[in-house]
């Protein structure tokens, strides 16, 4: 689904030159949960925004599918993005004026789809993950568990060939944050291809692959053992 060839980033200040991506050979295949690790200043966040289509200033070449993303101009990667990719923020990103179905609704307004058909979406959506009774309240009124629930409503609702989640539970409890990791199977399990971007361990547990990053580099890249995979499916 991602091929990724000799990408790299780089940020410049005054005379200085600062890489936080370096020679990034990286491919995710359709239907892979896999987990981005490594220390703060990595390159974790910077990979993830080369992958959502959210930062134009890398070099190299992106492949997804057979669509070379490097070849397209900043409107062509907004329209891919907004087809094909579903994105899971830390802070929510939810916006305070809109209800929860309204928030939820957002994706589709891009969409050229009928009313009923957008509501019927959202309506299923909202059934799913069970916060029917929520939606017609706003953010402020929710807790930061049912907020990151509300994210990721909002992120797979147009169904994404391809789910980012940064940091998705950095915000919550350990009971939160493994409904959300058990969530996360779920879709897995249902077709979705999932990258997570994650400090926590734990949270890396629930993928079937862990790509770590140092100073920029991929320094290591394995599949995790069957039971390791399993974690939160049983």
């Amino acid at each position: 689904m991602i091929e990724l060839k000799n990408v790299e980033r780089s940020y410049k200040t005054g005379h200085t030159e600062t890489w936080v991506l370096r020679r990034i050979a990286l491919t995710v295949r359709e239907g892979e949960f896999v987990t981005v690790m490594g220390p703060s200043g990595a390159g974790k966040s910077s990979l993830l925004n080369v992958l959502a289509l959210l930062d134009d200033g890398w070099l190299g070449e992106y492949w997804f599918g057979e669509t070379p993303v490097h070849t397209l101009n900043r409107k062509q990667r907004a329209d891919l993005a907004r087809q094909r990719i579903g994105m899971v923020f830390q802070s929510y990103h939810l916006l305070d004026d809109l209800t929860v179905a309204e928030n939820i609704d957002l994706p589709l307004s891009y969409k050229n789809l009928p009313a009923k058909e957008r509501q019927g979406m959202v309506a299923d959506i909202l059934d799913r993950f069970q916060i029917v009774a929520k939606k017609d309240l706003f953010p402020s009124q929710l807790s930061g568990g049912q907020q990151q629930l509300v994210g990721i409503a909002r992120a797979v609702v147009h169904a994404p060939a391809l789910l980012l989640a940064d940091e998705p539970t950095g915000n919550l409890h350990s009971t939160q944050a493994r409904e959300i990791m058990e969530l996360f199977c779920e879709l897995n399990r249902q077709g979705t291809t999932i990258v997570q971007v994650t400090h926590s361990d734990e949270n890396a547990r629930y993928s079937k692959r862990v790509v770590e990053l140092r100073d920029g580099w991929i320094t290591r890249d394995e599949v995790m053992a069957p039971n390791h995979a399993e974690v939160g499916t049983k």
